[in-house]
């Protein structure tokens, strides 16, 4: 636990130093807030600023609350997405390259206090800054939509930062594995470009870990078919772990391509 302790409060500041506890959960919050208040005024911004005939009126579709949650949750899966892959692809790769992992290696540290420290680090600022930023996000909705459930909201959330984990953990077995480029095109495949594969083809089957942002949704509109969907979020904790213990595993076998 000791080894832990240490490495965590490594992590916390270096991301203090480099302000990713500042600029990520700002980004995510900028996104949460600007989804209901674009939907909103739109119309209003088009018809004051679009060059439009004054008898001209723009009308958007009704939206309901959780069709407005779900919208700010579609940004999240495209530059939160990017954001985990660009931002903390180097990782462990970074660090491998640099030589901080050689002053790391030599000391009497444990690979798996090692790599839970990154994943405790990534889940506190991914995690958090996604929850504080669909709260906000909420916030607004209420105000200018109307309420969402609780218990659906609280069973949202808790699937989408599952999902989040999910996310965090491809990112921090590439690093463990390729170089931080090769980590980042190698994220980028499984967080972006394999969840469109899934929404195109994704009727074939109903168990995955890509479709659990569906599911999120799903559960605010309490129009969910409970069996894939717990299928689906046992697979996906099974894989995090296995994504975890293999992130420790190549570690540890990576330590002679470490930078003396």
């Amino acid at each position: 636990m000791s080894n832990f302790s240490i490495l965590f409060q490594k992590e916390w500041r270096e991301n203090v130093r480099n302000f990713k506890i500042l600029w990520i959960p700002l980004v995510f919050i900028l996104f949460g807030i600007s989804e209901p208040l674009t939907y909103y005024y739109l119309p209003q911004i088009l018809n004051t600023v679009g060059n439009m005939p004054s008898d001209m009126v723009f009308q958007l579709p009704e939206y309901t609350p959780e069709q407005i949650v779900m919208s700010t949750v579609g940004q999240y899966q495209f530059i939160g997405m990017l954001i985990i892959a660009f931002g903390f692809a180097g990782i462990i790769a970074r660090e491998r390259k640099n030589g901080t992992a050689t002053m790391l290696y030599v000391r009497p540290i444990s690979y798996n206090a090692y790599v839970f420290s990154k994943l405790a680090i990534m889940g506190i600022l991914i995690v958090g800054s996604a929850c504080i930023g669909l709260l906000a996000n909420l916030y607004y909705t209420y105000i200018l939509y109307g309420a969402v459930g609780t218990a659906a909201f609280i069973g949202f959330l808790g699937t989408y930062s599952i999902w989040l984990l999910f996310a965090i953990s491809i990112v921090i077995c590439s690093s463990a594995a390729f170089s931080t480029g090769v980590a980042s095109v190698t994220s980028i495949f499984f967080l972006i470009i394999v969840p469109l594969v899934d929404g195109l083809l994704g009727t074939y089957w109903t168990i995955s870990p890509w479709k659990l942002p569906m599911y999120a949704g799903q559960m605010l509109s309490s129009d969910i078919d409970n069996t894939p969907y717990i299928w689906s979020l046992i697979v996906t904790l099974v894989i995090i772990v296995l994504l975890i213990v293999g992130a420790a595993f190549i570690t540890k076998r990576n330590v002679s391509k470490a930078k003396i």
